[in-house]
Formats: structure tokens, sequence, C-alpha cells
């Protein structure tokens, strides 16, 4: 086996040892997932792992938060982000990727308007408790991948004006035509779509087949559920 693949596979087993280990002292939701929900928790989950801390995306050139779960303006049609966060959070190697994105995209004159990102383990249970549909809601039995801090739900958006390029369907949107291989659309549409996807791939991202705009980090099993609020998150990253 070539050193470096060896190398790789060690730390990844490092990392499973270290959050079985960690799992084992933190709550338990009523699903029985090992929960972070203190700011303590969360710096014990950083122990050794500096690389998984939740950073807020700030300032980036073409990156717009409408984080529609802090408004009415969603499918629960209620204000499920009482705090309601003018940035969005996710963990540090997403962010990093995501801002090779934006470079990208820049050059095309186009930047992301961003739906979501991280959403707190209680978020994910209310969901659940009004949908109750895998197809349209993650079950909290498993966790999202919004609680873990890695995925971004995003469109594209016209740079200079802001606004959002033509795409399949709107958010959150709970149909076939959502889906990554629907394929009755106008050439503005699926070249969009396709764009979007390619970009985000480009940078390790990993695309939702059911949801055009959703796109998540791989080996989701190296992060920890969080189910912390966004005050707690806005106090733990302004910290220096």
């Amino acid at each position: 086996m070539p050193h470096g693949l060896f190398r790789g596979l060690f730390a990844i087993c490092l990392t499973i040892i270290s959050l079985s280990a960690i799992s084992q002292v933190l709550p338990h939701s009523a699903y029985g997932l090992p929960i972070v929900n203190s700011v303590p928790l969360y710096y014990q989950m950083l122990n050794g792992h500096p690389e998984k801390k939740m950073q807020a995306v700030l300032g980036q050139v073409g990156l717009l938060p409408d984080l529609r779960y802090s408004t009415k303006n969603n499918f629960m049609k209620s204000v499920l982000y009482p705090e309601k966060p003018q940035v969005i959070y996710l963990r540090q190697p997403v962010v990093r990727a995501l801002v090779r994105v934006l470079k990208d995209l820049s050059e095309m004159g186009l930047g992301l308007k961003v739906f979501d990102a991280y959403r707190p383990y209680a978020v994910t249970v209310e969901l659940w408790e009004k949908v109750h549909d895998s197809r349209y809601a993650a079950d909290p039995a498993k966790g999202s991948d919004h609680n873990r801090g890695i995925a971004v739900d995003l469109t594209l958006m016209d740079l200079k004006t802001h606004k959002s390029v033509e795409m399949p369907t709107g958010f959150d949107n709970f149909t076939d035509s959502a889906h990554q291989d629907f394929m009755k659309l106008g050439s503005r549409e699926l070249e969009n779509r396709r764009l979007l996807k390619q970009v985000m791939e480009k940078y390790g991202f990993i695309a939702l087949n059911t949801e055009w705009w959703h796109f998540s980090w791989p080996h989701p099993e190296n992060f920890a559920l969080l189910d912390l609020s966004f005050s707690q998150l806005k106090e733990i990253t302004e910290k220096r």
C-alpha cells in the first residue's frame, strides 16, 4: 500500500475512534443520537481537530445569505430561526471549498444565494414532526448534514443585480421537477442546473439527486451533530 494512502486511512480511523469516544460522553437525542448541545461540548469535540471548527461566512464577494427559515418564506410558513442570523455557518473545510466556488463563478459574472446552511438539530426535529416524510425532510433518527454544518442549500445569482438565475424550481419544491435528472425543462434551466452542479462538485461537494439546490461535504460520519443556537455560534466564531 502506498505510504500516502496508508497515512490517509490511518487519519480517518483515528477520527472515527475519536468521534466514537466523544459520543460516549455526549447527551443523546430522543432518537438515541449523540448531540453536541453546549459550548463546552463543542470545544471538547474540537480537541485535536481544529479543522472541524464552525466558521461564520463573512465578507465573501458574491455570496448573499437568503436564509428562508429565518422568515416565513418557506414551506412551513413559519419562522424556524427566531434569532434571524444574518450570516451562514459551516465547518472550516466547507467554507474553504465554497470560497473556491465563488472565485470560479465570479469570473462568469455569477455568485451564490444561500437558502440554508447550518441548521440546529432541534429544527430538524420540528420539520420532521410537521412533514414526517423522508423525501422532504431529514429523519432526526439519522440527523441531517445541515446539523453537522456540512450541507448548504443555494442557487446561482447574477453578481451585479443579485437576482437568481432561472432554475428548474424554487427552493424546497418537493416534486420530480427538482430532481437532478429531470430533463423536461427549458435550455436555460438545464444549463444553470448543470453549471451549479459542475462547479460545486469540482471542489468536493456532493449533489443530492432529489434537490438541485442541496450540496454536502463527504464523510458526514466524521462530523458530530450539533444543536447549538445561532447566538452560541456567534459567540464561538467571534472568539479569537
